[in-house]
């Protein structure tokens, strides 16, 4: 049982903090979500020695170290249960289909891919080894970027350092191939993985910093819009439109849709996987590109 919160939350102050939160970040708490934030912040509230969820309102909105503290409390709201090899269909569609199509079609020798809400890093580590037990590297120049709002998971996805339960889905052969076990039962990723992939903090409702990314070839982004309301969906999706090039492939999470979302993607049947991709400008994706050579 969890202790009850020392300083108790009123349904005004719930909602001017669920609000908040909403409108700098997207993430939706509806009205069953009160008690998991009056738990989860109320030692916030006593690291500041402030002694109301108003007063912590008014401490978001106008102190000097508000930035650092949403940083707090994203960590402590947000959850982040992932693992390496994650939704292995979808990888196989990105090693079998999609990596070979844009190498096929690219004539600059560069692909850009883009792990967006990357957690503590299994994902874009897990795109990184998949690219080099594939052999486009050094042939080909692959970036990776990974993003995250955390601060915290980032600082995990940096030092990628790894206990067995990232493990659970991955082949004795990767884990052999790409870490060094450091003490029993932890484990990091060797140097030749790190160097693909770049970490940057960023918020995916931030359309001016989002231009930071440039534009890429393939975006990861699973189980990540499922925090966000429809409307904040929206604007995610769009950002996310923006940043892909002509042809290019989001992947979301096998129990994410943009059915009453988006309508600017075409839902593309590969033979491992359904993907969204952005339409070429002619409104059709040109023969010679065709995924399902079959």
């Amino acid at each position: 049982m969890f202790e009850e919160p020392r300083i108790p939350m009123s349904e005004e102050e719930f909602r001017l903090i669920r609000d908040f939160i909403h409108q700098r970040c997207g993430i939706f708490f509806d009205g069953g979500s009160k008690f998991l934030l009056e738990r989860r912040l109320n030692h916030r509230l006593e690291i500041h020695n402030l002694k109301s969820y108003k007063d912590y309102h008014r401490f978001l909105l106008y102190d000097p170290g508000r930035e650092e503290e949403l940083n707090a409390v994203l960590d402590l709201l947000t959850t982040n249960e992932t693992y390496f090899f994650r939704e292995k269909c979808q990888l196989k569609a990105f090693t079998e289909e999609i990596l070979p199509e844009i190498m096929e079609r690219k004539e600059n020798r560069k692909i850009r891919i883009w792990s967006a809400g990357c957690s503590t890093g299994e994902e874009p580590y897990t795109i990184a080894m998949l690219v080099l037990e594939k052999g486009l590297v050094p042939e080909w120049d692959v970036e990776i970027f990974a993003n995250d709002i955390s601060q915290r998971v980032l600082q995990v996805a940096r030092k990628g350092v790894y206990t067995e339960s990232s493990f659970r889905a991955t082949d004795e052969y990767y884990k052999r191939r790409f870490f060094e076990p450091i003490e029993k039962g932890r484990y990091r990723i060797k140097e030749e993985v790190k160097r693909l992939v770049r970490f940057g903090h960023l918020n995916l409702l931030d359309r001016e910093r989002l231009w930071l990314v440039g534009k890429v070839d393939v975006i990861f982004c699973r189980n990540v819009i499922i925090y966000f309301d429809r409307e904040a969906k929206k604007k995610v999706i769009e950002n996310l439109y923006d940043r892909l090039i002509e042809g290019g492939y989001l992947l979301l999470g096998h129990s994410e849709s943009l059915i009453g979302i988006s309508t600017a993607f075409v839902l593309q049947s590969l033979k491992n996987d359904l993907v969204y991709r952005k339409p070429f400008s002619c409104g059709e994706v040109e023969d010679k590109v065709m995924m399902a050579k079959r």
